[in-house]
Formats: structure tokens, C-alpha cells, sequence
């Protein structure tokens, strides 16, 4: 019999674990560069809420609609990786002025002084007007074919928190014709769980975007919309809530701006039967055309 010593013994013991810290480096070194080379990176971040079609939402977990094409053009153009980032809607103008987190922000943004004070506006690309949500059975009073603020005095109104409906009718509430009335504000975070809430019996009506309210409208037989207006002295001097969409830059993105810019104008260009791809995206995205 060989008897071996202490001393040989614990050689091994230290040689083996030695081999396995080696191979488990090697692993890891490994594994590190493959990570490294998996992470995808960009050249500008774009924030949106994919919660608003026609102009961003989601199809299957793919985020689609009129804003999306205008992102990939002018990336197209600058040969530029974009990010899209979905984000809840009152967080983007703050992150766009920020500058670390996004770059831009693209989400039916209205132009309004405050958020100019903050960010860069591109040329506005659409005109909205903003309409009332409604249960068919339980119909606002109405003025001509439109419906204005003082039909909704004492009801309980409901919008995409952050959204200019969210805005207006809180301006109205505050220090407008719905002061003292009585009347409810309350946010959501998005306009078709606005629209929800109206089955739901917690509030009478919503207020939302012209194309967002047709689009829910649409998918519900039990709702219906109407335009909202400011009530002058006379039906014929109502006029209406309106707003431009635009694209919202950082102030120290000169190039991307210049570019969405350059892009916008290209797409707003009417064709020979006076529409604009703008105008037909939007078809499109609203399903009134057989274009996928």
C-alpha cells in the first residue's frame, strides 16, 4: 500500500479549485461580451403613450399609428437608431426638457405656452377639436350640433390626465364658466378608460380628442361623441376647443427638430386629390381604408 502525504493531497484539492475559478471566468468573460453585444443601442430616445390612436397604439405588443411612421422617417433621414418608450402621458414633456431620458416626444402633444417654455415645437401636423364622450341614454344637453361647457355644469367629467381635455376642462372648473357648479374632475390615464368609466357610473362624461373619441366611439354602439364648444351670444358665434399637434424637442436637439421638420413638411404636402400622407395615415390607423 502507497501511502500518499497530506502535503499531495491538498496539491490537488487547490489545483482543481483553481481550474474551476479559471473556467468559471472564462464563463463569465464569456457571457459578458455576448450580453454587451445583445444590448441594443440608439442615437436618439423618443417617448410616447400608446394609448391614443390613430396616432400610437398598440397592435398585438408592436406600438403602431401616425406618430410611429413620422419617428421612422426621420430616422430614415438621419440614418438614426430611434428608441420608442412608452410612457405614461403627463411624464413626457418633463423628461423631453430634461434631456437625459428622452430626446423627443411624440403623442398628439397640443402646443400650449407652458410646455413651449419647456421644449422646442415642431410645425403642427394636425388640428383637433375636443368632444364630449357620452352614454347615447344619458345625452348632454346640446346647442346646434355641438355641445358647450355649460351643459356640463354639475356633472362629473373624466380625461386622459396631462391631455389638453385634462387641461381645459380643468381651467374651466377652476376659474371658467364651471367654477362653483359643482362640477367633478377627475384623470385618467388614458382617454379610453375615460371613456370606460361612463358604463362604469363613475363619471357622466368624458372629454377627449377628436380622433381619439371617434376611434372609441366606433368599437362602442353604446357611446356616442359630439364636438365641445365655447358658448358665444349667438349659436353661429360658438366657436370650438381647439388645439395643434406638434412634435416636443429637447432645446438642445437644433438637428433632430430642423429634421422632424423637414419630415413634417414633406408628409403634410397635399397630392393631386388634396390629401396629405399625413391625412392618409390617418385613414389608415383609423381602419377606414383597407391598407395594413
Amino acid at each position: 500500500m502507497v501511502r500518499r502525504s497530506r502535503r499531495s493531497k491538498w496539491r490537488k484539492v487547490f489545483s482543481l479549485r483553481n481550474g474551476m475559478i479559471v473556467l468559471s471566468l472564462i464563463i463569465l468573460g464569456v457571457s459578458t461580451y455576448f450580453f454587451a453585444q445583445s444590448i441594443e443601442t440608439f442615437d436618439y430616445v423618443v417617448e410616447t403613450n400608446a394609448f391614443f390612436a390613430p396616432f400610437e397604439y398598440y397592435d398585438n405588443r408592436k406600438i403602431v399609428g401616425v406618430d410611429i411612421e413620422i419617428i421612422e422617417r426621420v430616422a430614415e433621414k438621419l440614418k438614426a437608431r430611434i428608441e420608442i418608450k412608452n410612457v405614461e402621458f403627463d411624464l413626457i414633456i418633463d423628461n423631453v426638457a430634461n434631456g437625459v431620458i428622452a430626446d423627443a416626444g411624440a403623442a398628439g402633444l397640443t402646443i400650449t405656452p407652458a410646455r413651449a417654455e419647456k421644449v422646442n415645437f415642431s410645425i403642427p401636423y394636425y388640428d383637433s377639436v375636443q368632444y364630449v364622450i357620452f352614454n347615447k341614454e344619458n345625452p348632454p344637453e346640446t346647442r346646434g350640433d355641438h355641445i358647450v361647457w355649460e351643459a356640463l355644469a354639475g356633472k362629473t367629467l373624466g380625461s386622459q390626465m396631462g391631455g389638453t381635455g385634462y387641461l381645459f376642462m380643468s381651467d374651466e372648473v377652476g376659474e371658467g364658466v364651471l367654477k362653483d357648479t359643482g362640477t367633478v374632475v377627475k384623470g385618467f390615464d388614458s382617454h379610453q378608460l375615460a371613456a370606460d368609466a361612463i358604463g362604469a357610473h363613475i363619471i357622466d362624461y368624458a372629454i377627449a380628442d377628436e380622433l381619439a373619441a371617434q376611434f372609441i366611439v366606433e368599437k362602442n354602439p353604446k357611446l356616442a361623441a359630439l364636438p365641445l364648444y365655447y358658448q358665444g351670444a349667438t349659436i353661429e358665434e360658438d366657436y370650438p376647443a381647439e388645439e395643434s399637434y406638434a412634435i416636443a424637442v429637447n432645446k438642445q436637439q437644433p438637428e433632430l427638430l430642423d429634421t422632424f421638420n423637414e419630415v413634417l413638411v414633406e408628409m403634410l404636402e397635399p397630392d393631386e386629390d388634396g390629401k396629405s400622407e399625413i391625412d392618409k395615415l390617418i385613414l389608415k390607423y383609423m381602419g377606414l381604408t383597407e391598407e395594413k
